[in-house]
């Protein structure tokens, strides 16, 4: 069916589908990302182990969840690439918000022992699984449904929604620090968020059972090209996705979910204040995302994204030094990670689209589900992890900004090979 004879209205019912999803999902994660001192002292406080040690192992509990994203992206991308965008991602989000709900169930290391910790990474798999089967469906459903020249914008919507998951995550567990003493925070009040998450599924639920199926994927199975993807190519084009999404991963982990973390263990901020500190940054992030996607529109997804690229490469040390500094303020301190979370929006807001354009309709699900993935699971879920094992290793403060300049450079290099007029041409075949 063509897009003109689709309701009027379904493009945005799309969008609003699409980006609900996003918003739980990024929303969980931002909640288990603000709790990680808490989840720490609660799941993973083994005997004799010190509170830094803790906090290593409940990252790890993160990250594994990360790597099971592009298991999840290619199981799922291949079901949303054969059956549809729509039924796979009603499947998805069920599941999801189903492993989410049950993190508030399970029993702390002081009441079962090792089975807790055990548990809870069980259940961070599972979401990891489903949460990659989430944003190559979620995408592929908002670009395709995109009226011509607003590719750019309707991508940036996926991520507007995860900053708003990420500020939504964070200012739950800001507001419950504030209403509940710190005892009731450790012992029954971080539960709350993460039982939120079912009343949020059954609202993304209804909106996804009432959509359509994307034009693009309609027009597809209509009129099957005879001539498959080949293998190869989709692997290169990953591959190049992996490399062009890098520094988002690694820069938008670092300065939006794992920042309150690093200012309480390496620079020893308080808990209130360093959650504040990523609610600014978040902010920051959310501002900038729409007007970069729809300037990607004018001017192209290459020269938004190098020249956002290269203000992380150059700003990251200086940044990160400021932040350090004993006589910077809380107002100084608020408007390094404005800027930062700013830079990382810049990228964030044209990256949709830019890897929606790089996989033709029939492995459009799938390919840009396994870049996203791979990246996410590399620098994303991995920067907790690496940044505070490095951290603890050289005693150095400065490993967040070395991670993000590094990546920053192989992500610059690859971005130089997009084309120009990417952004004008057809998604379809």
């Amino acid at each position: 069916m063509p897009a003109s004879q689709h309701a009027p209205n379904a493009h945005k019912r799309a969008l609003i589908a699409g980006s609900i999803g996003n918003f739980i999902e990024w929303y969980e994660f931002a909640v288990y990302g603000f709790l990680a001192t808490v989840i720490a002292k609660n799941f993973f406080q083994l005997a004799g182990e010190t509170g830094l040690t803790s906090l290593i192992l409940t990252y790890a509990s993160f990250a594994v969840a990360f790597f099971f994203r592009p298991l999840g992206a290619m199981v799922f991308g291949r079901i949303g690439d054969r059956i549809g965008r729509k039924p796979t991602l009603i499947i998805v989000l069920v599941m999801m918000t189903l492993a989410t709900a049950a993190i508030g169930l399970v029993p702390v290391y002081a009441s079962i022992g090792i089975a807790a910790p055990l548990i809870i990474t069980g259940l961070r798999i599972l979401q990891g699984l489903f949460a990659g089967g989430e944003y190559g469906g979620a995408v592929s459903l908002m670009t395709e449904f995109a009226p011509r020249g607003k590719r750019g914008l309707y991508g940036a919507w996926q991520s507007f929604t995860v900053a708003l998951g990420l500020l939504a995550g964070a200012g739950i567990v800001a507001l419950l620090s504030v209403l509940l003493t710190p005892e009731a925070l450790h012992d029954w009040g971080w539960r709350i968020p993460f039982f939120l998450a079912l009343p949020m599924g059954v609202v993304a639920l209804w909106l996804r059972v009432s959509m359509e199926e994307t034009p693009s994927f309609v027009q597809q199975q209509a009129h099957p090209v005879a001539e498959r993807a080949r293998l190869s190519d989709t692997f290169k084009a990953i591959i190049m996705g992996i490399g062009r999404v890098m520094v988002w991963s690694a820069a938008g982990y670092t300065y939006l979910v794992i920042m309150p973390a690093y200012l309480q263990s390496a620079l020893h901020t308080d808990f209130n204040q360093a959650l504040l500190i990523a609610v600014i940054s978040n902010i920051g992030f959310a501002v900038t995302i729409i007007p970069s996607g729809i300037l990607s529109d004018r001017i192209g997804r290459r020269t938004v994204m190098v020249i956002a690229t290269a203000l992380l490469l150059i700003l990251a040390l200086p940044l990160l030094k400021i932040l350090q500094a004993e006589s910077s303020t809380l107002a100084i301190k608020a408007v390094v990670v404005l800027v930062a979370g700013g830079l990382v929006g810049m990228l964030a807001g044209p990256g949709p689209a830019m890897l929606a354009e790089m996989f033709p309709t029939r492995v459009r699900y799938t390919g840009l589900g396994l870049a996203y993935s791979l990246s996410n699971a590399l620098f994303s879920g991995c920067a907790g992890l690496i940044i505070t094992g490095l951290i603890k290793e050289t005693g150095n403060v400065d490993i967040p900004a070395y991670y993000v300049m590094a990546t920053a450079l192989v992500s610059i290099v690859a971005l130089m090979t997009l084309k120009k007029d990417d952004h004008l041409r057809s998604l379809e075949e």
